[in-house]
């Protein structure tokens, strides 16, 4: 240690430094058992502070229950019964009616809005009318949410057994988006493609003939703000949505994964609202109504 001590103030002799650096003290300290702090001081090495961050990681509850590894199912049952008649679609240009029963409401989480083999869903809400045992008429809300990469071929195939022949699909700009990115996605999985065959009505098209120009744009929150009254609270925009699910496979908290699905389930249940607000303007009126009344009675 003395060595070394010497040594050093040799160097700053040379340097041109004064050599007044208390070699006395830095001996001392030494003999006290702190070399590597005596050291540090004559080289003036600046010791970096350990900054503790407070972490939420801790946080990792979602609701539902895991139905397979990785894939969490989550279900709730709404009291916004369904029309007691079929629904006209002269507002989607069609000539026919539909047994609300035949529709199912569907909207999906996405890792990305660019589209592609490399976006997945990691998460597809639906919504359709059901008669439940215990609470009755009304409408059923379930998600399915993928809580690792591996859980996707379980969600797909759940997904599946979801569809019927006759099922009506029911989105916003799933056409286009949603129902794409899925075929692709059971393409990739080698598993048989369960959505082609169906019948797909897309509210975005006939909101747009309706409303363009009324309001600043189309989005589905413009809607349901302008139209449908629907004011959300603590909304977690879907752009944010891929950060939020890759945060949390990362041992991230779940905080704003739970806000993802409270997002999704609110996408499903205004495709409800707004396909009866379309339909009311329809010939015929009385139909659709009714239905619209009692979802705003029960606050969905």
């Amino acid at each position: 240690m003395s060595a070394a001590i010497e040594r050093l103030r040799v160097l700053q002799r040379q340097a041109g430094q004064p050599a007044a650096v208390t070699t006395a003290v830095a001996i001392a300290r030494a003999s006290a058992g702190d070399d590597a702090a005596a050291l540090r001081r004559l080289l003036g090495v600046r010791t970096r502070s350990r900054v503790t961050v407070a972490s939420d990681a801790a946080d990792r509850a979602l609701p539902g229950e895991e139905i397979a590894p990785g894939l969490r199912l989550i279900v709730e049952h709404l009291p916004f019964a369904p029309p007691g008649q079929p629904l006209p679609l002269a507002f989607a240009r069609r000539d026919e009616s539909v047994a609300p029963s035949r529709l199912l409401f569907f909207d999906t989480e996405t890792t990305g809005l660019a589209g592609g083999t490399g976006t997945r869903a990691f998460q597809i809400g639906a919504a359709d009318w059901h008669h439940d045992p215990l609470h009755g008429p009304g409408l059923r809300v379930r998600q399915l949410l993928m809580t690792t990469m591996a859980a996707e071929r379980a969600m797909l195939d759940t997904f599946a057994t979801w569809l019927r022949a006759d099922t009506l699909l029911c989105s916003y700009n799933g056409r286009c988006y949603d129902a794409p990115l899925l075929k692709a996605r059971y393409r990739l999985a080698r598993m048989r493609d369960p959505i082609a065959a169906l019948d797909h009505l897309d509210l975005l098209f006939p909101t747009r003939r309706f409303h363009k120009g009324r309001w600043a744009d189309c989005r589905l929150a413009t809607v349901e703000r302008e139209l449908l009254g629907i004011v959300r609270e603590d909304d977690l925009p879907g752009a944010q949505a891929p950060a939020a699910w890759l945060s949390y496979l990362r041992g991230g908290s779940a905080s704003r994964l739970r806000r993802v699905c409270a997002h999704n389930r609110q996408d499903v249940i205004t495709l409800a609202r707004l396909l009866l607000s379309l339909a009311a303007s329809a010939d015929d009126v009385a139909i659709a109504l009714p239905g619209l009344h009692a979802a705003r009675t029960a606050g969905v």
